[in-house]
């Protein structure tokens, strides 16, 4: 049986893009969203928040979302949640690169704010499925 997806962990450095895919994942997909600016953030907020879904960006200034990926892994709440990654490098390379890291799969930038949720929870459900 699958587990609804309902939070998602969200970092993302773009405030712009922040807000849009926030937004889009809160209303269209009715997800409890935690959006975080950077990988600091998200490591200061992840274990409060418990996410079921982490969704990072690939490209951040400081901590880059492998890395952020990295550091979530060694926190209790976060060893084992599922992640997946955004970003407009897409190159069947870089994907497979970022499946070897952990990711569940890669969401390319940039995103259909209105598919987004549909995506992310197909996402999920292939991986409940798997």
């Amino acid at each position: 049986m699958t587990t609804p997806l309902a939070r998602i962990l969200y970092v993302e450095d773009d405030a712009d893009v922040r807000k849009v895919a926030t937004f889009a994942l809160k209303m269209v997909g009715k997800f409890t969203v935690e959006a975080c600016a950077s990988g600091e953030e998200a490591l200061s907020k992840a274990e409060l928040f418990a996410p079921q879904l982490l969704l990072l960006d690939v490209m951040m200034p400081g901590m880059d979302g492998p890395t952020t990926l990295a550091r979530l892994r060694q926190l209790e709440a976060t060893a084992s949640t599922p992640a997946v990654f955004m970003t407009a490098k897409v190159q069947p390379h870089e994907v497979s690169h970022y499946r070897s890291l952990g990711s569940l799969d890669v969401i390319s930038k940039p995103f259909d704010p209105m598919t987004l949720s549909a995506t992310v929870r197909g996402i999920w459900e292939r991986r409940e499925d798997a």
